[in-house]
């Protein structure tokens, strides 16, 4: 029976949630990372965590996994600044200074 569970934890694994691609890009360049740091940690081609970060292809196992898990720690050091509502991802504008009333 373990065995069983042990192929349904790689199932879950081999789908594990990844962030859209240029967040990807975002997370590995705020902590500093060469694409080359972290293709020689997942043993993969420098061109392929490049892939993974535009959008071309998606890592697949065994790399998938360890992947996220690199993004998740990531997102938790530079979490994803607030984008408003608008299209565009454009920050909300500070609210104007309210001028103060004219002396009489």
């Amino acid at each position: 029976m373990s065995e069983l569970f042990d192929a349904i934890d790689a199932l879950v694994a081999s789908r594990s949630p990844l962030p859209p691609p240029a967040e990807r890009k975002r997370l590995r360049q705020a902590h500093g990372l060469t694409l080359e740091e972290v293709a020689a940690t997942l043993d993969v081609r420098r061109a392929t965590v490049g892939a993974w970060e535009s959008g071309k292809t998606e890592p697949r196992p065994p790399q998938r996994e360890p992947y996220a898990h690199l993004l998740k720690q990531l997102a938790r050091l530079y979490p994803s600044p607030s984008l408003s509502a608008t299209e565009g991802g454009v920050l909300p504008a500070a609210p104007a200074a309210t001028a103060p009333a004219p002396s009489r």
